[in-house]
C-alpha cells in the first residue's frame, strides 16, 4: 500500500512537471487563428483576459502586436550584428521574448508592475503590451482599439511617434496596416469562441 501511494505521488509530480514544461514551450501551430491559439493553451487566454481587465486594451489588439513581434515564440531575439560582415558581434538591439521588449522599457515595466517579470513568459509579455498601450493612450491619446497607431508607437517609441519618425519608413506603415488587419481578424475570431474559452477557464477548478 505504501509503495502504491509513493508511486502515485511520483506520477503526480511528473504530471506537474510535464504541464509546466509544455506550457513554457507551447508554440501555436496556426498563429493566424486566435481561437486555435487559446484552445491550445487556455492559460494564455486567462492571462490575456487578466491583462485586458487590468489595462483595458482589447485582447485582439494585444495579440496582433505580439503576432507581429514574435509569432508567439518565447525566445526570439533581434537580428545578429556582425563585425566586418562575418564575425558575430552581439545583436542589433536588446529586444527579446514574446513582446520583443527592449531592456530599458522592460526595466520600467518591472519597476511599475512586476519586479520579477520575464520576457520569455507569456503572462508577463501580454501584461507588458497591455501596460505599454495603456500608457500610450494616456500620453498620446491614441485609442487602445487603434491597432495601427498603437503599433507605430510601440515600434518607434512614444517619442519617435510624436516626432512622426514613421513617416520616413513606408515599410513600417505597411507593417502597421498588417497589424491592424490581423487585429480585425482576431476580433472576429474571438467573438466565435469567447463563450467556449470563458467556460474553459471558469470550469478549470
Amino acid at each position: 500500500m505504501k509503495i502504491s501511494k509513493l508511486f502515485l505521488n511520483y506520477l503526480a509530480s511528473l504530471a506537474g512537471v510535464f504541464l509546466l514544461t509544455s506550457c513554457a514551450t507551447y508554440r501555436p501551430s496556426n498563429t493566424n487563428n486566435l481561437c486555435e491559439i487559446f484552445r491550445g493553451e487556455t492559460d494564455w487566454y486567462e492571462a490575456a483576459v487578466e491583462s485586458n481587465e487590468t489595462f483595458g486594451t482589447p485582447i485582439w489588439v494585444m495579440m496582433a502586436i505580439m503576432h507581429q513581434e514574435s509569432r508567439f515564440q518565447h525566445d526570439v531575439r533581434a537580428p545578429r550584428d556582425y563585425l566586418l560582415w562575418v564575425i558575430p558581434w552581439g545583436y542589433k538591439s536588446s529586444a527579446y521574448g514574446f513582446a520583443q521588449a527592449k531592456d530599458e522599457v522592460w526595466g520600467e515595466f518591472r519597476e511599475e508592475f512586476d519586479s520579477g517579470a520575464d520576457r520569455d513568459d507569456f503572462y508577463d509579455a501580454i501584461h507588458f503590451i497591455g501596460w505599454y498601450t495603456h500608457k500610450t493612450q494616456r500620453r498620446l491619446n491614441i485609442s487602445k482599439w487603434d491597432a495601427y497607431n498603437q503599433y507605430l508607437a510601440y515600434h518607434e517609441g512614444r517619442g519617435g511617434y510624436s516626432r512622426k519618425t514613421y513617416e520616413k519608413k513606408s515599410w513600417l506603415m505597411k507593417v502597421a496596416n498588417k497589424v491592424k488587419r490581423q487585429a480585425g481578424i482576431y476580433n472576429d475570431q474571438l467573438k466565435s469562441c469567447k463563450e467556449e474559452l470563458d467556460d474553459a477557464i471558469d470550469g478549470w477548478f
